[in-house]
């Protein structure tokens, strides 16, 4: 359990001296802006009742904090890190496509009661029990979550809710070329205002390093293979996923098995077997940096439909720069040798082996 009287910057000096983390002077910096931010969240949460609220007033939220740069940086640690030293019991930490997956089912179930604003009573539940929220990679690729996060946050924010997250993109950049993004361009005003805007420019992008190097496409998928990508896993992740990650496409749902901080598991039946398109795995590749995908079979027309999605998937990772880690039942070359398909599928197999070179996916 972590001492509340350390600072965070002492609680990830520890780390680095266990050699839980590796040393970095960009990340090291961002922390007395955590800090600022748990500070005020544990001195309110020491009034008993918060002390505003006595007065029928919310509680004033902390600014909060996005904090943005390239993957693999040490982001979701950073925020991992505080959200853990912060002690304080009305939190939550939550992949942020997750939570608006969660926000259009509170949206619809609210609208069956027949009220005017469904967002309002949304709005009002969350921020009765959360004080803070701790969004990971925020990014909007729908428009019908571009069209409810403005109202959301603004009615988060005046209710007391903190927000910090992390993004692969600065605000500027966020629902960049979306449908109808002049709506959305007050959201973006307003993370500005409420939040500090902090860029983490490290060099080092550790997600890769671990990656360099490795062993990253397995044949044939077997026990063997399994182990290895489990051990790959629980090194990308730190132990193992959060569970399942819900992306909304189009307003429909496209979900992943397992996910953390960018990294997401999922066999080949279950990105394959479903009628995915082109939409689903573009949104996929804009949702993870690295993908593990097991359980790849050979292909053949008995299996046309799947192996069409299969060359639609590693297109999309591969136009993505998305790190890919696979099992197989053979050599990319071998997996689609006759039918239908086959002659087309080369293009694919030798994506494939592209993209298990060391440096594949970096800028």
């Amino acid at each position: 359990m972590t001492d509340a009287r350390e600072s965070l910057t002492e609680i990830y000096d520890r780390k680095v001296a266990e050699g839980a983390i590796r040393p970095d002077a960009a990340q090291r910096a961002l922390l007395p802006e955590f800090d600022r931010i748990r500070a005020q969240l544990e001195q309110e949460g020491q009034k008993k009742g918060f002390l505003g609220g006595l007065f029928g007033k919310p509680p004033v939220a902390p600014k909060g904090l996005y904090l943005w740069g390239g993957v693999g940086r040490g982001k979701s640690m950073l925020m991992d890190l505080f959200h853990e030293a912060t002690a304080i019991e009305a939190k939550r930490r939550v992949h942020f496509h997750a939570f608006m997956q969660e926000v259009q089912a509170a949206l619809h179930a609210a609208r069956k009661t027949g009220v005017d604003d469904a967002i309002r009573p949304v709005a009002v539940e969350i921020s009765s029990k959360l004080r803070l929220l701790s969004f990971d990679e925020m990014q909007i690729t729908d428009i019908a979550d571009a069209m409810i996060v403005g109202r959301l946050f603004q009615m988060l924010f005046e209710r007391g809710t903190c927000v910090v997250t992390t993004s692969n993109r600065v605000p500027d950049d966020l629902y960049k070329d979306g449908l109808n993004r002049p709506l959305f361009l007050p959201f973006i005003d307003l993370l500005k205002a409420r939040m500090e805007v902090r860029e983490i420019e490290s060099e080092t992008d550790y997600r890769q390093h671990r990656l360099k190097g490795a062993h990253t496409y397995f044949t044939p998928a077997n026990a063997v293979a399994r182990a290895e990508i489990d051990r790959i896993w629980r090194e990308l992740t730190g132990g193992g996923g959060d569970g399942p990650l819900t992306l909304s496409v189009n307003s429909r749902p496209v979900t992943l098995p397992d996910h953390r901080s960018g990294v997401a598991r999922a066999s080949f039946w279950d990105l394959c077997s479903r009628p995915l398109g082109p939409a689903d795995y573009l949104a996929i590749a804009r949702a993870v940096r690295v993908l593990i995908v097991e359980e790849i079979p050979h292909l053949s027309a008995e299996n046309y439909n799947e192996a069409k999605r299969f060359v639609t998937l590693i297109d999309a990772l591969y136009e993505g720069k998305v790190r890919l880690v696979c099992s197989a039942a053979d050599e990319p070359e071998r997996l689609y040798v006759e039918g239908t398909g086959s002659f087309e599928f080369e293009r694919t197999a030798s994506r494939l082996r592209e993209m298990q070179a060391a440096d594949w996916g970096q800028p």
